[in-house]
């Protein structure tokens, strides 16, 4: 485990959370990429400084506490150039530097299981590092693995700027055909009038927690930041017997980077395509209004800020304060207090999901001939069957269907 420095600078010009906030974030996200936080140092500047974006002073202060602390390396909360990296690194004696950009993308890295999660977050870092070559190719060439330089960081200097360009173009390819194949899977779910559920939310509230509660699906879930990483769908039944579709989806993040929201909008595009959000919130953190708004600012660049929503505050477990709670509850437009960990308030969640697709679903009696065996098809797919009679010539089902496949059946 490597051991990490960590430095925020909060710049007048920023507005948005406090350096302290900040700085938590900083120190949950590296933990997550599996360094050992050793010490930090937070200072307040008008602009950075174009050598070492922080000042002459606090730089002294960081080799002091770097050597001090042993670090292995130093991440800063803020981007930082290819200058700046360069100089950090020299006047630190070779410790490695990099920046809240380098360390999600490895945290990327190591969570990404499916060639399409894979696939995004190389791009992701190709296009970080493209650029970056001419202040970091020295330093790159003697690192090993570690954070900042797993993925694409271990073999970039295989390349030149040409075949980089050219390994992106193909890989902006294989995501184009991968979001085609998904656009295909989305238009068959369409068709079928199946009704899907996005699983939104800032990263580590709960979402796949939440998913595993509903579905029995078993996806991995951690007390990190970004513990899972690719997109997963799984099948529900209301109580209506209407069937929908819970998709878990990557969490969101503040000052999430715009190329980042690029690189994964194959991904984000299962939100933006939903019919209904039900969105996670940590009720145990105290920062939870500021993290709804950062979910927020994600779903405007992705242009599903106006979808229908289902607040959902969980990890209530881990709050004693029960005005709290009800002060919340009212805050975010009366959302349903839960504990996914533990089952406490999934049945009103479902409750809630059934109300709000109430109106989506209603009874047949059919008689199918045999050359309609489609139809029949369809009704499993897609609804509830609660009985069947084979005749010879045509099939009887009663079943609960969507209402929008009713005239499918004016036979």
């Amino acid at each position: 485990m490597e051991k990490a420095i960590l430095v925020t600078v909060d710049l007048e010009k920023e507005k948005g959370w406090a350096a302290e906030d900040r700085a938590a974030e900083l120190r949950d996200l590296a933990r997550s990429g599996g360094a050992s936080v050793e010490g930090e140092i937070i200072c307040h500047k008008d602009k950075p400084t174009p050598d070492l974006f922080i000042g002459k002073g606090k730089f002294e202060e960081l080799i002091l506490l770097s050597r001090a602390k042993s670090a292995d390396i130093v991440i800063f909360n803020n981007d930082l150039t290819p200058t700046q990296l360069r100089n950090l690194e020299k006047g630190l004696d070779g410790i490695k530097v990099i920046d809240r950009t380098q360390l999600i993308l490895d945290i990327f890295s190591q969570h990404a299981r499916s060639m399409e999660g894979k696939t995004q977050v190389e791009l992701a870092q190709l296009e970080y590092l493209l650029p970056r070559l001419t202040g970091i190719g020295i330093q790159l060439s003697g690192l090993g693995a570690g954070i900042g330089t797993r993925g694409p960081g271990e073999k970039i200097l295989e390349y030149d700027r040409r075949r980089i360009r050219d390994r992106i173009a193909r890989l902006k390819k294989e995501l184009k055909d991968l979001a085609n194949r998904r656009g295909a899977l989305r238009k068959r779910r369409h068709d079928a009038m199946l009704t899907t559920i996005a699983i939104i939310g800032y990263t580590n509230a709960g979402k796949t927690t939440l998913l595993n509660r509903l579905t029995d699906s078993g996806k991995f879930v951690a007390d990190k930041l970004f513990s899972t990483l690719d997109p997963v769908a799984r099948a529900y039944t209301l109580p209506n017997k209407l069937k929908v579709l819970f998709h878990d989806t990557v969490g969101f993040l503040y000052d999430l980077p715009h190329h980042l929201v690029e690189s994964f909008k194959a991904t984000l595009e299962e939100v933006r395509m939903a019919d209904v959000l039900v969105h996670v919130l940590d009720a145990s953190n105290p920062r939870v209004h500021e993290l709804d708004a950062a979910v927020y600012r994600v779903l405007k660049e992705l242009g599903a800020e106006n979808k229908i929503i289902i607040n959902v505050l969980n990890k209530v477990d881990l709050v004693d304060n029960a005005n709290y709670l009800k002060r919340i509850k009212k805050e975010f437009r009366d959302a349903v207090l839960m504990s996914a960990l533990k089952g406490e308030g999934t049945g009103i969640l479902i409750d809630e999901v059934t109300k709000l697709l109430s109106g989506l679903v209603t009874e047949v009696k059919v008689e199918i001939p045999n050359t309609k065996m489609d139809l029949v098809s369809l009704i499993y797919d897609s609804g509830k069957v609660h009985k069947r009679e084979d005749r010879p010539d045509s099939v009887y089902i009663e079943a609960t269907i969507p209402t929008r496949l009713k005239n499918n059946f004016t036979l």
